[in-house]
């Protein structure tokens, strides 16, 4: 025999606890002669249990039918609420499936710890460029505020190694450590090192003294908040159109052009050719702003005749699509 689903069962309470109401005001009609409005009033109260004293005194007839619907009333809440209960626990449970299987399902992705107001401007940030992300967040409020923009998360510490796991730090690219904290971002970069130490780690840090502890934890970046507004400002009082022409750069979506680090792999095309005989500059119309060789020199401003080699990293300026074609070929000789 196939079993109902909840949502289906709640319809059959619901009608039910109907079907017990319309019996109860016309049995209170006949049995006792009451109009439609005392009928369905004490009908009411009588399947609520609320409580409230009869309309009019009842014969025994009407008692016995009052005791009948009180159980009839008391059986189809209960059934109704059960229903509905199970039905809130499975959407729940099946959600939070959804959400681990799509989690497990992530590679080269980044993981931000914490939702706070750093994080949130990282997550809007990852998904405007559509780069697959996690966040990790054990604030019940913030992980409520992440239920309603669609990212994906895991709700817990992020200091806890099964917690960071679930998030696939073992698969994952980079991490942005933006806790309440500057201890626990102290203690979750240091449990992702270890888990994962090719990890790239962006950590925020509070107080001076932190950013050698984060350092020391494995952190690759250390960002400094109030350094960070400080410095911007003093560049604006200073230099505004740099400030502006950067801004639009990196972050005017309306503007398209963009500035990419794309590293050249061994298989690429682009490994072993000049910058002149290279398509950089004549197909794709992208510059190339600097050259970081592998050995950690950095070649500003390059010249025509500088040979690409395997491992160096192209800082690049130009359209999106064009840097978009230039990661493929920086990849791939096909």
């Amino acid at each position: 025999m196939k079993q109902r689903n909840p949502l289906s069962q709640i319809f059959v309470g619901l009608g039910a606890l109907l079907t017990t109401l319309v019996v109860g005001t016309l049995g209170y009609m006949i049995l006792e002669g009451w109009d439609i409005i005392d009928a369905f009033y004490m009908a009411v109260i009588t399947i609520s249990t609320t409580g409230f004293k009869e309309v009019h005194d009842l014969s025994h007839a009407g008692r016995l039918f009052t005791l009948a619907l009180i159980f009839a009333g008391i059986g189809s809440i209960a059934y109704t609420s059960g229903r509905g209960l199970q039905l809130i626990m499975e959407a729940h449970y099946f959600r939070s499936r959804r959400m681990t299987r799509k989690i497990s399902d992530l590679e080269s992705h980044y993981i931000v710890c914490g939702f706070g107001r750093m994080g949130r401007f990282v997550c809007a940030e990852l998904a405007e460029q559509h780069v697959p992300f996690a966040v990790i967040e054990k604030n019940p409020a913030q992980v409520e505020d992440l239920r309603g923009t669609g990212y994906l998360f895991v709700a817990g510490d992020a200091t806890d190694d099964d917690i960071l796991i679930e998030a696939g730090i073992r698969r994952a690219k980079g991490m942005a450590a933006v806790l309440a904290t500057d201890a626990e971002n102290v203690f979750a970069t240091l449990s992702a090192k270890v888990l994962n130490p090719a990890l790239f780690i962006v950590a925020r840090a509070v107080e001076e003294e932190t950013e050698s502890k984060l350092k020391k934890a494995g952190a690759s970046r250390v960002v400094k908040p109030y350094e960070a507004g400080g410095t911007r400002m003093a560049e604006l009082l200073m230099r505004p159109g740099v400030v502006e022409f950067i801004d639009i750069v990196s972050r005017d979506r309306s503007v398209d052009l963009s500035i990419e680090e794309v590293t050249v792999e061994e298989k690429s095309a682009l490994s072993g050719k000049n910058l002149a005989g290279s398509p950089i500059r004549q197909e794709l119309n992208v510059i190339v702003v600097s050259v970081n060789r592998r050995e950690g020199k950095i070649v500003f401003n390059p010249r025509s005749d500088l040979v690409i080699e395997p491992g160096d990293r192209l800082f690049a300026l130009g359209e999106r699509s064009s840097l978009l074609a230039l990661h493929a070929l920086a990849k791939s000789r096909a």
